[in-house]
């Protein structure tokens, strides 16, 4: 079922989903009505893959967005909106119920410039824009990454997101809390695709907003940093700090095939790998994974 963020994000820190760590499906950019990508063929294959799910025992399934999209980019008010959600709603029925579902908001469901009206329509929706929740000693931060990349709309958000994250991270490196085994981050756009001093694009957050996360990432322990957005896989390992960007499972812009990410969690690593969605669908995720699992 969808991770309750309403409970999770305003508490402090806690175990908001106390199951067993064993691995994460990460989904980025399920594009529903994209002209490169028909809905129908995406929906067909995410239900194979979701069958897949039920025989799985995954932790947890992260989408990372877009899940929804007007054929009239970023705006929130078209007539085929309701219809994408009613869509994915079903196709997501497919999914072992004891399988959290978290979602990770992008710019295809609030705008590349978020305002209050879309960041509120996207909560109704699918649950808060950021929370945090707890899986077997792993401490799971969700961002709202719109907001590092342009609040001018909304800069009450944005300053309200800072004091949460900030508290968050004080927690989660202090030395009177819980020790996390391990601290993730999960956000829409990446710090930065191959290098942490990288030119600024489209695609990567602005350098001074880079580095101010990178910084704050780091002193409290962030193992990874989990993206979507470029529609390629990317990244780079920087300081211990490990920044994943996985190509999407919709509509593709580069040479990768259409795909999710597999997160395998153990007591002293976080081990990934993109699958291709045939691959899962015909064989499951690679050996070496599935053993790691079984030790």
């Amino acid at each position: 079922g969808i991770v309750d963020t309403a409970a999770c994000r305003r508490q402090e820190i806690g175990n908001c989903i106390s199951v067993p760590t064993d691995f994460t499906l990460y989904l980025s950019s399920p594009l529903l009505s994209h002209s490169l990508f028909p809905s129908v063929f995406f929906l067909y294959h995410l239900s194979l893959l979701f069958r897949k799910l039920l025989q799985s025992h995954a932790s947890y399934l992260i989408l990372t967005t877009f899940i929804c999209k007007s054929d009239t980019i970023h705006k929130q008010d078209t007539p085929f909106r309701d219809g994408q959600e009613r869509d994915l709603k079903a196709a997501l029925k497919g999914t072992d119920p004891s399988i959290p579902l978290v979602f990770v908001s992008g710019n295809h469901d609030l705008g590349n410039t978020p305002t209050p009206s879309t960041v509120e329509q996207y909560c109704n929706a699918w649950g808060d824009d950021y929370f945090s929740f707890w899986v077997g000693g792993v401490l799971c931060l969700v961002l709202n990454s719109q907001l590092f990349y342009d609040a001018s709309a909304c800069p009450q958000l944005k300053e309200a997101q800072e004091t949460w994250l900030e508290a968050q991270l004080s927690r989660a490196s202090s030395s009177t809390e819980p020790k996390p085994k391990h601290v993730l981050v999960f956000q829409h756009i990446p710090l930065y695709l191959e290098s942490p001093d990288e030119e600024e694009q489209y695609f990567n957050l602005q350098r001074e907003v880079r580095q101010n996360l990178l910084d704050r990432f780091k002193k409290a322990g962030v193992k990874a940093v989990f993206s979507g957005h470029y529609h390629r896989n990317a990244g780079g390992c920087h300081g211990g700090l490990d920044m994943v960007v996985s190509s999407a499972i919709g509509c593709q812009l580069g040479d990768d095939p259409h795909g999710v990410r597999v997160v395998v969690v153990t007591a002293d690593s976080v081990i990934h790998r993109y699958h291709s969605l045939e691959q899962l669908r015909a064989q499951g995720m690679d050996e070496d994974l599935r053993k790691l699992l079984q030790a």
